[in-house]
């Protein structure tokens, strides 16, 4: 017999099993974030490179990579919060903020896994077509407009107040019927189209560089894998999480009175399928590998100014060194001269006496 809804809520949150997926949590949450911080910096820095030399794929993929970095620096409060036993002990304003960019991470990452795609799609199956159409600006607008869009839909998340006595941080357990409607429309619109869009650009990909003569065989493997890691980043990553999120969504939509017991046996796949989600800060740097033609060349450049910035900067210490060393040691010289000139000498000292006793002997 199913309990009331009154009752129905009251699935707190000792009855659910944190401490099952604790430690994989802590794991991978440490690993991307030791991994995903320093190639996501590398990788902006590259992509900033190529955005000089008005590069189109680069705008996106320096974009992913903000965003990547954005998302990383709230890694750290979500390892504390699972380590706490998913006890948030921070400010609430501060769980509002983390989870609000990690949200908006998600789908900003997916949107603009698309955009690569359809920039690929069009500059390979329509190249001549889409030479006016392709360009920076229009990529920086796409961006801009792309991130609006999430932060505006995400935005409901600051007016959600947890209910009282309530300690964890975006886990409502068990869902309400808002954000189960909520969740249908994440997964049709932040998963189901764009993953039909992925599917359709690739496949227009593979078809064309099949009869592609102008592009040679190095070319064609590259573009070949490119898509093939953004539909594998996009099915390991963002997959897993969006169907368990729709079966959570579908359950409760027609158990609304009792779902607590599927709740509390489902939550620690669903909480493994969205810890997958973060794996994604560690994959941008393998899409930047397939896009660039220079990798190597453009880290070997980058460590080379870096080597001579770091040179001069080393000379022109030694430098102010020496030059400080040679003024204080200027300084000092003149300093004896003047005691040397103030203090006579032992043999004037001695003159000056014999002359003031010859002067008392001829008295």
């Amino acid at each position: 017999m199913c309990p009331s809804r009154g009752q129905a809520l009251l699935c707190h949150v000792p009855e659910i099993p944190y401490k099952d997926s604790k430690t994989l949590l802590v794991a991978v949450y440490s690993i991307v974030f030791a991994i995903g911080l320093p190639a996501n910096c590398l990788t902006s820095l590259l992509t900033f490179v190529q955005i000089q030399r008005n590069k189109v794929i680069a705008i996106y993929i320096f974009s992913l990579s903000l965003s990547e970095l954005m998302y990383l620096s709230t890694l750290p409060l979500w390892i504390v919060y699972v380590q706490n036993d998913h006890k948030w002990t921070l400010a609430p304003w501060t769980c509002t903020i983390t989870g609000f960019i990690f949200f908006c991470n998600i789908y900003i990452s997916i949107l603009l896994l698309c955009c690569i795609s359809v920039d690929r799609y069009l500059a390979l199956v329509y190249v001549l077509e889409s030479r006016g159409r392709r360009g920076q600006k229009k990529a920086i607008i796409t961006v801009c407009l792309l991130f609006a869009v999430v932060a505006v839909v995400h935005a409901p998340v600051f007016t959600m107040k947890p209910p009282e006595n309530m300690t964890t941080c975006f886990e409502t357990l068990p869902l309400d019927v808002r954000l189960a409607s909520f969740s249908f429309v994440r997964f049709l619109m932040g998963f189901a189209m764009p993953f039909a869009t992925l599917i359709f650009t690739n496949y227009k990909i593979f078809q064309s560089i099949k009869t592609s003569s102008s592009l040679t065989c190095h070319q064609k493997a590259k573009v070949k894998y490119l898509a093939i890691a953004i539909i594998v980043i996009f099915l390991i990553c963002f997959a897993p999480y969006h169907v368990v999120l729709l079966i959570r969504s579908i359950y409760f939509m027609f158990h609304q009175n009792c779902s607590c017991p599927f709740e509390k046996d489902i939550y620690s796949v669903f909480t493994v399928f969205l810890c997958l989600a973060t794996a994604n800060s560690i994959a941008d740097p393998i899409i930047y590998v397939m896009v660039s033609e220079n990798v190597r060349k453009d880290f070997s450049r980058i460590l080379r100014r870096w080597r001579l910035n770091s040179t001069r900067l080393n000379s022109s210490i030694n430098h102010k060194t020496e030059s400080t060393k040679l003024k204080v040691l200027k300084e000092s010289q003149e300093g004896l001269r003047e005691e040397n000139q103030e203090i006579p000498d032992s043999c004037d000292i001695q003159k000056t006496s014999r002359s003031g006793k010859d002067q008392e002997g001829g008295r």
